[in-house]
């Protein structure tokens, strides 16, 4: 009798260990997932800069500072090999983006031109798109890490050796309040 109830322990052990380990295999990939989702939509964005820097340069040909500190920030997207580069580049493309439609301001022509309203319009909904897959890979990032930690799976977690993501987080730059000036 004492086999059959040691058996039984044993199978219920292995038998959590295995679904625990597929738990944080699929929370694992349903983050990649997300940060995949978050990648296409920035990528989406650093397609849509060129056009944009393109249109405003015939219309303010002396802002060329800021649009060089726009197309060099798309670069550095570009080239980012990690999330993380990838996550502080588009920081640095909110903000260049953010001067830019600044300076566009100053350009009545500018505003008014059919192909800028049109990409400011692809942009704004591009920057919405983002936020919702930041919000989403976040979300999938906080139950996959809760998984790593939590006792008892923290114990799978780290036999299996799984790491939890880093979030994308607002760059302290980014949480100032801008500053308008007329």
């Amino acid at each position: 009798m004492g086999f059959i109830i040691a058996g039984v322990i044993i199978a219920l052990i292995v038998i959590w260990a295995i679904t625990t380990y597929n738990s944080l295999v699929k929370l694992r990939n349903k983050c990649e997932n997300a940060w995949s989702q978050v990648s296409v939509v920035l990528k989406r964005r650093a397609d849509l800069i060129p056009n944009l820097v393109e249109t405003v340069k015939g219309y303010a040909k002396h802002e060329s500072e800021t649009l060089e500190k726009v197309m060099a920030a798309r670069n550095a997207f570009t080239n980012a090999a990690t999330p993380e580069d990838m996550m502080a580049s588009s920081g640095e493309i909110t903000r260049a983006l953010g001067r830019l439609f600044a300076v566009a301001e100053a350009y009545p022509d500018l505003k008014a031109n059919q192909n800028f309203t049109s990409l400011q319009n692809d942009l704004r909904d591009t920057e919405n798109k983002i936020q919702y897959a930041r919000q989403f890979y976040n979300d999938a990032v906080n139950a996959f890490k809760n998984k790593c930690e939590m006792f008892p799976s923290n114990i799978i977690a780290n036999m299996g050796g799984f790491k939890p993501m880093p979030f994308f987080e607002v760059e302290e730059a980014d949480k100032e309040v801008p500053k308008v000036q007329f």
